[in-house]
């Protein structure tokens, strides 16, 4: 009976150790409605949902509207019609809050990869010149 009751003293405080380690990282996140979100595609191999694959592929895609909340952690989102596979019912963890300027985000569909792996740039203003 004694070294049940110190194996379980351990383990008190083993898990207590790991629980400040958690709260301390740990975020609570919210969305309101109408709030745009991005979301975050499946990282498992032969998903191919978004078109792209493995290195290519996106961590989060463009961003969507949030529709309503629905219990604690689950929202539904505006999903368009090409997504229709998708169930418009999603954890917020599969969820990341869009900062900043919408107009900024550049659609997946719009960047071109040649089969070099590379891209081509092509500039929209010129800011500054130098001789």
């Amino acid at each position: 009976m004694e070294k049940v009751k110190i194996i379980k003293k351990r383990l008190r405080t083993a898990q207590s150790c790991q629980k400040s380690y958690s709260d301390v990282r740990h975020r609570d996140l919210e969305f309101k409605e109408y709030d745009w979100v991005f979301l975050k595609v499946s990282p498992m191999k032969g998903m191919m949902w978004f078109g792209k694959k493995r290195k290519l592929s996106p961590r989060y895609v463009r961003p969507y509207k949030t529709i309503q909340r629905i219990g604690q952690v689950a929202y539904k989102l505006d999903l368009p019609p090409e997504m229709s596979l998708v169930h418009p019912v999603l954890y917020v963890s599969m969820l990341k809050k869009v900062v900043g300027d919408l107009s900024a985000v550049v659609p997946i569909e719009t960047i071109e990869v040649n089969e070099e792996l590379s891209y081509e740039e092509i500039s929209v203003a010129i800011l500054d010149r130098q001789v």
